[in-house]
């Protein structure tokens, strides 16, 4: 009995010794398995490890793994709570999570690297990176640029970091650059429901519905026919309802609510974005699609685009970016992930400028600089002294002239906006040499800091107090609108009830389609007549100057009016018209006074904007400033009338989107 015993014990305590021989040599023949274990996700102390193969890199914190192709750096999995990969496998691997660009010929470019390198990669963090190197020797047919694609994890982190550095040096070719962006096509059985803002979010069409649907005037603007969900049946999808402000665009994303899982992507800065504040992007669409454009001509057109001249060079750093994922456990409280995504992405603001990227080119706190002051404004026609610029976009751009920051994408933009007195600070500032400039919503003109600043490493630059005078000749006589930048405070009608967008009912009425065709449908018989001190702006000015139809498939021109009193004419001086154009879209508007066929316009904008901003569902664009002398003569004693003609007339889609008008009487 004793014998038996102790041979069945040998035969165990063997078993023992063989089992992790067997199972070490299964592992290493397939090291992928390694990464993938499911009771490994959410280890707190697992650290970042890196496991490089012939054609992929694999990157794991045992919160998130991430898969990307080598050497082209393409994203082509991220694995997250039990989902083996949150990415479409609709689409080819350098398909599904990639950055590209627009360029030349309106061509689409995919940057896809040629070579690797594990740039920092220990227990707490790994970088590595996806180059492009450009050779102009070579037959290279993509746009001259070298990109060095960057991706970080850190552990811990539920998601990882992508950056990205453009380069161009001396000697290559000239090219342009019309968009640059990060893009993740997502999964289509998992992420139905898409989340941009507080108020723009609901479940969303599939690709599939759209190809079901009816195409609009444009392939963007589709009608849901027959959609696999019914309650979206009859609406209108288009992405560009979905655009947002620089300022506002800081997160957005996915939720799954068949998984409890979400897929964000937070901007922590909008340094390396374009064209100010203002400036529209789009963001998640349709697909299910999220991006980062981090340059574009869309919304401001042709100043829109980055154009290099022959030998020119320059270096930009894009991002980065945090693609963040989260979950719940409880699916029937998925929706909660937008409320934590929000939280997420003022911690990566407070964060910023963050201190893990091992790059150079990209400066660390200490390495910036900062301004501080207070702007004050003053309008003699308003206020003897200077009162504070209350809650002013303050920034720092290339040096240019006023307001020329709309029109810069070549380099960094630093903005902040100021408190109620005025009072501003913009941290945070790489070094280099800077204007700064500002605007105060409800005061026409943009201000302009004649000094060039300096940033430096470590220093913070005090600013004594600054005051902007905006422009003004005279006295206001009457105005129209308000001097924000937008259209928005104009009557923007409701939609056609066929081309509806359900969340955009009670809220951003200006992005639902069709708009431009509601103008002939409110106004059938005669243009706009506004009567200064009967109408009201609000309910009279139709927020965008557009065509209409003629009988014979054309376009015809539309003429506005505003009339006036007054009642002391001084004919031997000048009287001062202002204009402010919130957008354009091949459009040229013409001003006269008191004669509609007047052989010479007294104002002409001439042809001006490529934003495409009716189209586009946008209330605003780039900004317009124009000025007129009326010589008094031309005022008689009683009614006036000015003439606002919109002579552009090819399409729909050509016209105008005010701002603010104003006419100033003579200097007192």
């Amino acid at each position: 009995m004793e014998v038996v015993w102790t041979r069945q014990w040998a035969i165990f305590f063997g078993l023992l010794m063989i089992i992790p021989f067997f199972c070490s040599r299964s592992f290493a023949e397939n090291p992928d398995r390694n990464n993938l274990g499911e009771d490994r996700y959410d280890e707190p102390n697992h650290g970042v490890q890196l496991h490089v193969h012939d054609h992929q890199v694999v990157m794991d914190n045992g919160i998130v793994q991430l898969t990307l192709e080598k050497p082209e750096g393409s994203v082509t999995r991220i694995k997250y709570k039990g989902v083996d990969n949150l990415l479409s496998n609709r689409y080819r691997e350098n398909s599904r999570g990639y950055w590209d660009c627009v360029w030349q010929n309106n061509g689409q470019w995919v940057f896809l690297g040629t070579s690797f390198e594990v740039i920092y990669h220990n227990k707490s963090q790994v970088e590595v990176s996806f180059k492009r190197t450009w050779d102009p020797s070579s037959n290279d047919s993509g746009p001259p640029l070298s990109v060095d694609k960057r991706f970080i994890m850190l552990n811990g982190s539920s998601g990882f970091y992508a950056y990205a550095i453009y380069e161009r040096l001396e000697g290559w070719n000239g090219t342009s650059l019309w968009q640059t962006r990060l893009a993740f096509k997502l999964r289509e059985d998992l992420f139905h429901y898409m989340a941009i803002s507080d108020t723009r979010q609901r479940v969303m069409p599939t690709a599939d519905d759209r190809r079901r649907g009816e195409v609009l005037s444009y392939r963007e603007a589709v009608l849901l026919k027959n959609p696999a969900n019914p309650d979206l049946k009859g609406e209108v999808d288009d992405k560009y309802q979905y655009a947002c402000d620089s300022k506002d665009n800081k997160v957005h994303g996915w939720i799954s609510q068949k998984s409890g899982v979400g897929f964000w992507l937070i901007t922590p800065s909008d340094e390396f974005r374009i064209s100010g504040p203002l400036k529209q992007e789009l963001t998640s669409h349709v697909g299910p699609v999220s991006i980062s454009t981090f340059t574009s001509s869309h919304y401001v057109g042709k100043s829109g685009e980055e154009i290099f001249q022959d030998g020119e060079a320059w270096k930009k750093v894009f991002g980065p970016i945090f693609i963040y994922v989260n979950s719940v456990s409880n699916k029937k409280k998925a929706l909660s992930l937008w409320g934590d995504a929000k939280q997420q992405m003022l911690k990566e603001v407070e964060s910023w400028p963050y201190s893990f990227p091992h790059s150079r080119d990209f400066p660390k706190s200490h390495e910036r600089g900062s301004v501080t002051g207070r702007l004050l404004v003053l309008d003699r026609y308003i206020n003897q002294e200077p009162t504070p610029a209350s809650l002013a976009y303050v920034g720092l751009s290339v040096p240019g002239e006023a307001g020329s920051w709309q029109d810069e994408k070549k380099g960094y933009q630093f903005w902040t906006q100021a408190d109620e007195d005025g009072h501003f600070f913009i941290k945070a500032v790489r070094p280099g040499t800077y204007n700064l400039f500002a605007w105060v919503p409800g005061v026409m003109g943009d201000y302009k800091y004649d000094a060039i600043i300096t940033i430096k490493p470590g220093h913070e630059i005090k600013l004594r107090q600054l005051v902007f005078e905006p422009p003004r000749d005279g006295p206001t006589l009457w105005e129209i609108g308000i001097p924000d930048r937008t259209a928005a405070e104009f009557f923007i009608p409701d939609a056609d009830p066929k081309f509806v967008n359900k969340i955009l009912i009670k809220q951003d009425k200006f992005r639902q389609y069709g708009l431009w065709n509601r103008y002939e449908e409110i106004y059938p018989d005669q243009d706009i007549v506004y009567t200064v001190g009967e109408s009201d702006y609000r309910k009279d000015w139709f927020f965008a100057h557009v065509n209409r139809h003629g009988t014979d498939g054309k376009f015809r021109r539309t003429t506005w009016q505003i009339v006036f009193d007054l009642p002391i004419v001084e004919m031997a001086s000048n009287y001062k018209f202002r204009l402010v154009l919130a957008g354009a879209n091949f459009a040229e508007l013409q001003v006269r006074l008191n004669d509609p066929n007047g052989r010479e316009a007294l104002l002409s904008t001439h042809l001006i904007g490529r934003e495409n901003v009716i189209a586009r569902h946008g209330s605003h664009g780039r900004l317009w400033s124009f000025t007129a002398n009326m010589p008094g003569y031309l005022f008689v004693k009683g009614r006036n009338t000015i003439y606002l003609t919109q002579t552009r007339t090819s399409n729909s889609f050509q016209g105008v989107l005010y701002d603010y008008i104003r006419l100033e009487g003579p200097p007192q």
